[in-house]
């Protein structure tokens, strides 16, 4: 019997207000080594919040968040990041192989040291995310797909324990969703790094996901896709009744709140900006 790996990431006892609004507490929660976990839910409930907590954005109303066994501090070499897809302005000069040089030499001072070992790293990467024969062309010349993978290299290029992805798949066509995703999930597999990935849409990684963090209203659950994502459970937690329908192995949500948006493929949305 092997032990079960210390965690990456810890939660606990997490809180987490913005004036009379809570958005969730008492969370806990252990991502390990290698986990690929989902946060799901609405618009508004703090996903987006929850990673800048993590990386030391975000200070929490209570409890506490551990990377590795020790607290969460601003600018951590040991997580990636991957943002939301936002296409570069045209005329901006920098280059592919240039952003993945930041993702392993840009917390230092100055401009990025281009040495030989960080060169042939920069090759590796751009290589493993499959974008070696457009590493010198101008980023913002570049396709929504083929800049995502450029910020999954950078992301990884400094060979980080967690992985955190905010919507990556956003304004992508499912082609490239599939591909983007099937990339984090590959690095992960490779790396043994923990992914933390928050989507609206479940159902690109849905058949990458050990675990589902779910929040709304308030609430949260935490399991496997199977037990969270179920009728019984997200009536339970919007207060009113909602149906999970499983479709050609994509799932259907039906009949959440009004005001809690678009239910299909998990499409939430909600009245105000995501905090």
């Amino acid at each position: 019997m092997t032990d079960t790996p210390e965690p990456v990431l810890s939660v606990r006892a997490a809180t987490l207000s913005f004036g009379d609004r809570e958005l969730w507490r008492n969370l806990n929660l252990d991502v390990r080594p290698g986990e690929f976990l989902a946060v799901l839910g609405p618009n508004g409930t703090g996903k987006t919040s929850l990673l800048k907590a993590i990386l030391g954005q975000q200070k929490l109303t209570s409890g506490s968040i551990d990377l590795l066994g020790a607290p969460v501090t601003r600018g951590s070499r040991q997580i990636g990041y991957i943002p939301q897809q936002k296409l570069l302005e045209q005329g901006t000069p920098l280059r592919a192989r240039d952003l993945v040089t930041f993702g392993i030499n840009g917390h230092r001072w100055g401009l990025p040291i281009s040495s030989r070992a960080v060169r042939r790293r920069v090759d590796e990467v751009l290589e493993s995310v499959g974008a070696t024969a457009y590493a010198a062309v101008p980023v913002a010349t570049l396709s929504g797909g083929e800049q995502q993978r450029i910020r999954v290299g950078q992301a990884i290029a400094g060979s980080p324990r967690l992985l955190l992805c905010d919507e990556p798949l956003l304004s992508l066509d499912l082609n490239h969703q599939r591909q983007v995703s099937e990339l984090i999930d590959e690095q992960r597999r490779v790396t043994n790094a923990a992914v933390v990935f928050v989507t609206h849409d479940v159902n690109p990684i849905l058949g990458m996901v050990d675990r589902v963090l779910y929040l709304a209203g308030g609430r949260f659950r935490i399991g496997a896709p199977d037990e969270v994502l179920r009728s019984e459970v997200l009536s339970s937690m919007y207060g009113t009744p909602v149906e999970v329908i499983r479709s050609r192995g994509r799932i259907i949500v039906i009949g959440a709140p009004e005001g809690y948006g678009a239910h299909d493929h998990l499409e939430h949305h909600v009245t105000g900006a995501q905090p």
